[in-house]
């Protein structure tokens, strides 16, 4: 019987350890804003070389998520575009900002750039939203993505929102914006300097810089989810965003630092 009761003992100890190990192994699942794809990977990697923490992200337009967010989806931390929808969903009380204080943490600035390919002999400025020959302006969905919006907003500010409404390509997101300009299904896009700046954007074309007053600074904010079962692993990689080697990352990636 104390044999018996030994191995007893012995398969509940390594059934829990079995279970602890999964629960290590677990992945941190990271909510991700799409002008984030080509910038975020790297700095998971080198955020599971420092930490042992494995993240996975999933990216998709700020709304999407936040609605995947508001009806459960298993994230642990929120990247936004913005600070809107990582704040309504403070609101709603799924999300707080961790250690930083009481609203969404500020890890980037965005910049709002007009792309065009080099083989469409057009070049991107603000002559170009003028000319004639613009026939097709790809833009991300205003309603679901924050450089959707900001794109209108500076479109509205010099004037020409109505006269090239008629001829915007909307996407789902940033990503799939810079994607309709690069396989010509428009003449130019408004993209965020993130995308611009991917090896595959910078051979095939150029940009311009939108100038900064024509539209609301575009900060983004980040949230950890309420209902993770890994808010140490989570503040940590906001602690990791934010530490100054990746905030110059973030810079040589088209994001302006906060730090």
């Amino acid at each position: 019987m104390m044999r018996n009761g030994f191995a007893g003992w012995m398969g509940l100890l390594l059934w829990a350890g079995i279970v602890a190990a999964g629960q290590a192994q677990a992945p941190l699942r990271v909510a991700a804003a799409a002008d984030l794809e080509p910038v975020l990977p790297p700095i998971l990697e080198q955020f599971e070389k420092a930490t042992g923490i494995h993240a996975e992200a999933t990216y998709q337009a700020s709304a999407v998520l936040t609605t995947q967010i508001q009806n459960g989806a298993p994230f642990d931390v929120f990247f936004s575009a913005d600070v809107g929808y990582p704040k309504r969903l403070m609101d709603a009380g799924l999300a707080d900002a961790g250690a930083a204080g009481e609203g969404p943490v500020v890890y980037a600035r965005g910049t709002l750039v007009l792309w065009t390919r080099k083989d469409s002999h057009l070049t991107p400025g603000l002559d170009l939203l003028r000319s004639a020959e613009l026939k097709r302006l790809a833009i991300a969905n205003p309603e679901r993505a924050p450089y959707g919006r900001a794109a209108v907003a500076a479109l509205t500010s010099l004037k020409l929102y109505d006269v090239l409404k008629p001829k915007l390509v909307t996407a789902e997101n940033i990503a799939q914006t810079a994607q309709f300009v690069d396989s010509g299904n428009a003449d130019a896009g408004l993209i965020s300097l993130t995308s611009a700046k991917t090896a595959r954007l910078a051979e095939a074309g150029s940009y311009f810089v939108m100038p900064k007053e024509l539209y609301p600074p575009i900060e983004q904010g980040a949230v950890i989810v309420r209902a993770t079962k890994q808010g140490e692993a989570a503040q940590k990689l906001l602690d990791f965003v934010l530490s100054g080697a990746v905030q110059a990352q973030l810079e040589q990636s088209g994001l302006t630092p906060v730090r």
